[in-house]
């Protein structure tokens, strides 16, 4: 038999085995949701840092973000009558609506960090957020700013399937009996028409220029979590109910990747534009920070690192490499893990150095979307066993956590 004979025999099986790895793939997106260690972490870090925010301002919670602000109601006003940003705090200028709001924002960012009612909690915490910072925008640094984008992200993500109060319920519920357990529930619903109930207030009452697509992201959000518990009690094993879990796969993996590829966007500007300035270039840039007053909580450490000039050369070339070289990484898990160990280290470094916790928090928290998901579980039974050390007991476990023989979560980016 000739070669030309040969051919076409030859190229439907090749193309029938990446058909079949084509269907693989959309089967596992479609049917798992990726990376569940890693989205509670991000969700525990960003939620953990934005409470302890909270707490450390709230003594001065009127002068950053309520009646008492240099940048008065009024200018907040104009300014997002400008540009359609979001803030509850522009439906009314009184104090008794900033306190709540603020109390509102406490309240959810320890919820959410919890993991209790993680899918509307999301959505609070989100408001809470975008509402203080977009009333007072000149009070942000770079953390906020992570925060600020993360917070919207986060709605998207299943971030309580480990590590959290849902994971504990979903877990006595398996136990009880689902069925039961759903007719139980009287909290979801509850909460969803509260929120509804806020939700058209704001509307009637807010300004008209917020963007609609702020509008559409709350709606859409109250109208699905209706949605969904709705047809976990009337339909639970209906296609509308698998069609709901593929939806919510799609989402949260899709939400996860956007993750990951915006700290790769935070790490490349930041190196690509200290490569353009002198100071990077010549390796002096971290001796100016050292020497002001305003990022020196401990002079005396300030002072001895920035006389010495190996110091300085070290670290300020090794930032830049590091943030440049970041991205490129991600293909070689043993390089990347090294580096994201560096990164870490450093934004704990700036914390201590340069006296800017929340912003290395917030930083932290959105390299752990890098961290492998072996150390993760490693970490969780550490804790789990600390736990139980401390509580005289010898056994227990996070809630919600999987750690069963062969049970290993897969990832997209650890």
């Amino acid at each position: 038999m000739s070669t030309a004979e040969q051919g076409p025999t030859a190229a439907p099986p090749a193309r029938g085995t990446a058909y079949a790895a084509v269907a693989r793939a959309l089967q596992r997106v479609t049917s798992t949701s990726f990376g569940p260690y890693q989205s509670a972490v991000i969700r525990i870090g960003f939620a953990g840092t934005w409470l302890v925010f909270l707490l450390r301002e709230l003594p001065h919670r009127g002068e950053l973000y309520g009646p008492g602000a240099p940048w008065s109601w009024d200018l907040a006003r104009q300014l997002i009558a400008g540009n359609s940003a979001f803030s509850a705090l522009m439906w009314s200028d009184s104090r008794v609506w900033f306190e709540t709001v603020y109390a509102v924002a406490v309240l959810s960012s320890l919820l959410l960090m919890l993991g209790w009612r993680t899918r509307t909690l999301s959505a609070v915490f989100m408001v809470g957020v975008l509402s203080l910072q977009n009333r007072s925008v000149f009070l942000g640094d770079g953390g906020d700013n992570v925060i600020h984008i993360m917070a919207i992200y986060l709605v998207f993500t299943r971030c309580g399937q480990v590590w959290s109060l849902d994971a504990r319920r979903a877990a006595r519920a398996a136990r009880d009996g689902g069925s039961c357990a759903r007719l139980k529930d009287r909290t979801g619903p509850v909460l969803w028409v509260v929120l509804g109930a806020v939700l058209a207030v704001g509307a009637a009452t807010g300004p008209g220029h917020v963007q609609l697509w702020t509008q559409a992201l709350l709606w859409g959000a109250w109208a699905v979590q209706g949605l969904w518990w709705a047809v976990n009690r009337y339909a639970p094993g209906s296609h509308e109910r698998s069609l709901l879990d593929v939806l919510a796969h799609l989402l949260h993996n899709a939400a996860l990747v956007v993750i990951a590829v915006e700290v790769c966007f935070i790490y490349s500007t930041a190196g690509w534009y200290k490569i353009q300035g002198t100071r990077w270039e010549d390796g002096t840039a971290l001796f100016y920070p050292l020497k002001l007053d305003y990022f020196t909580p401990w002079p005396w450490l300030s002072g001895v690192l920035a006389a010495s000039s190996l110091f300085v050369l070290v670290f300020t070339y090794g930032t830049v490499m590091v943030q440049v070289a970041f991205p490129f990484t991600l293909f070689n898990r043993r390089v990347k893990n090294v580096l994201l160990v560096g990164m870490m280290l450093e934004h704990a470094g700036i914390a201590v150095l340069l006296g800017l916790p929340f912003f290395s928090l917030a930083m932290i928290t959105a390299d752990a979307v890098f961290l492998p998901t072996g150390f993760l579980l490693w970490l969780g039974a550490r804790i789990a066993a600390g736990r139980a050390r401390l509580r005289g007991r010898g056994g227990g476990g996070l809630p919600g956590q999987r750690h069963e023989a062969g049970d290993q979560p897969r990832t997209l980016v650890g």
